[in-house]
């Protein structure tokens, strides 16, 4: 069972001698749990593994590496090891493995070329120490992994990935499965970290509650699964008891966005849904799903009907854009409203330079929207996403989703990372139904926070199951409301 928290590398590397120490074990009997967690996980993925090649740098990352080379070598499989620098010594507790490794009879290598006769490669190279870009010959040698097709498994991290951040740094290994020690790194959970760890598995080594003393974690991990439900409905509860949903977009020529937004919320199971949209897209949001009310005048009055409002699928950013964006935001500043907001609103917000303080809503920007609003590069948002999801709820005073690879989640105080979805989801609409589906929530009576964490685990765990029955490529985001419905009852 993966334990639900992440942390800093820094904090895995500054608090687990000590947690060894109390717990009284030594630093090399962690490596040593290192291995054999490593080595344990590699047989239940891979249990026709019979060729070995075990990739060592220079640290303690190849002393573990030393351990899973001797323990397979010990179980009468077949074992090459190639160092990255064969003649550099190792020091301490890696030097102890590798001559462990030495007294069976194993050897070492710097052969690249037996890379080809593997059916398994682990991965020993870099640790989570790495802050710069990967360098020879660290570099070949995981180009070399890479590019032979076979599975492998990474110790600690995936060498190259940066472990609080995830971002590749030069280059990365791309493993099949990741087995990280004492904590869960941040960098394995989201964006380019998330998509080069491949299968996380997680060992605690046996310190794990004492490791908890000493330190907090930096997030927590959330998926479908682990979320409480939604309550049962009452027998005598009506439509008004499910919350009345107003939905704001669909300008000229991008109804379909606010449409989906508005059938994702009915699915959900809102009460009563209505959207507010322009004249001309009355027809195409209403034709084919009538229980869907739509209108373009009156928005004060809807305003005061609604429990709880979604504006900016389809808005736009035109005239008729800003007028409605600045009524909406300024009566939920009054009122207290609470809102949901997403594509072109939070471009608008960016535009007016936060001049609404935004208690009671929850933002859900992908990487570009979230750089407009933190006024940098969608690049800078990707290089530290953790960072950006903090920054956003901060200074939006807000619960911010950003989204993509290992969506997270952040309010003032906490940050949680969604395990669950898929790159099904990648595709235009997703995220309209997305807001539909957290403004639902909302309307039913979760807080904001609540309904961006399930909202978020929901959508995603969709898409996954979506992508198991169908594929990954062609989804529709259309085809999520069947199985949202299914997730929430």
């Amino acid at each position: 069972m993966m334990n639900q928290q992440v942390f800093l590398a820094k904090q895995v590397r500054e608090n687990e001698g000590p947690a060894a120490k109390r717990c009284g074990v030594t630093l090399y009997e962690l490596m040593e749990r290192a291995g054999q967690a490593t080595y344990q996980h590699l047989l239940n993925y891979f249990p026709d593994a019979k060729k070995f090649v075990v990739l060592t740098g220079v640290g303690n990352n190849a002393g573990d590496g030393y351990v899973v080379a001797r323990l397979a070598k010990h179980a009468g499989m077949q074992v090459t090891v190639i160092a990255a620098k064969p003649e550099q010594p190792l020091k301490g507790d890696a030097l102890t493995a590798q001559q462990a490794w030495l007294e069976l009879g194993g050897t070492i290598t710097a052969d690249l070329s037996l890379i080809k006769t593997a059916d398994i490669i682990i991965d020993g190279l870099l640790g989570t120490g790495i802050q710069s870009e990967v360098r020879e010959p660290f570099a070949q040698l995981i180009k070399a992994a890479n590019e032979s097709q076979v599975p492998v498994v990474a110790i600690d991290l995936p060498s190259g990935i940066n472990a609080d951040t995830g971002v590749v740094q030069g280059v990365a290994i791309k493993a099949a499965l990741t087995v990280t020690f004492v904590g869960i790194k941040q960098g394995l959970v989201t964006g380019q970290g998330r998509a080069h760890t491949g299968e996380l598995e997680f060992a605690d080594l046996a310190i794990q509650d004492t490791f908890l003393q000493l330190t907090t974690p930096t997030a927590e991990l959330i998926n479908y699964k682990a979320l409480s439900r939604l309550p049962k409905r009452d027998n005598n509860s009506h439509k008004t008891s499910h919350g009345k949903l107003l939905c704001i977009g669909g300008n000229a020529g991008t109804a379909g966005a606010i449409r989906l937004t508005a059938e994702a919320a009915l699915r959900t199971g809102a009460g009563m849904v209505k959207v507010y949209t322009h004249s001309s897209s009355i027809l195409p949001v209403s034709i084919g799903r009538p229980e869907i009310m739509v209108t373009d005048t009156h928005l004060i009055s809807a305003l005061e009907w609604a429990s709880c409002i979604a504006i900016g699928p389809g808005l736009g950013q035109d005239a008729w854009s800003e007028t409605t964006f600045e009524t909406v935001m300024q009566y939920c500043f009054t009122n207290n409203k609470p809102l949901v907001i997403d594509a072109d609103a939070l471009n608008l917000i960016a535009q007016h330079a936060s001049s609404f303080p935004l208690a009671n809503t929850v933002i859900t920007p992908h990487p570009g929207e979230a750089a407009r609003l933190l006024n940098c590069r969608a690049n800078d948002i990707e290089e530290n996403r953790f960072h950006a999801v903090k920054q956003l709820a901060r200074s939006y005073t807000t619960t911010c989703v950003l989204k993509g690879a290992g969506s997270l989640i952040a309010d003032k105080n906490k940050t949680w990372v969604c395990t669950d979805g898929n790159p099904a989801l990648a595709v235009g609409g997703s995220g309209d139904v997305l807001t539909g589906i957290i403004a639902a929530l909302i309307a039913q009576g979760l807080t904001t926070q609540q309904a961006a964490c399930l909202g978020v685990c929901l959508h995603a765990k969709a898409g996954d199951i979506a992508a198991e029955r169908d594929g990954e490529r062609g989804m529709l985001p259309s085809d999520l409301f069947a199985i949202v419905r299914e997730l929430v009852n």
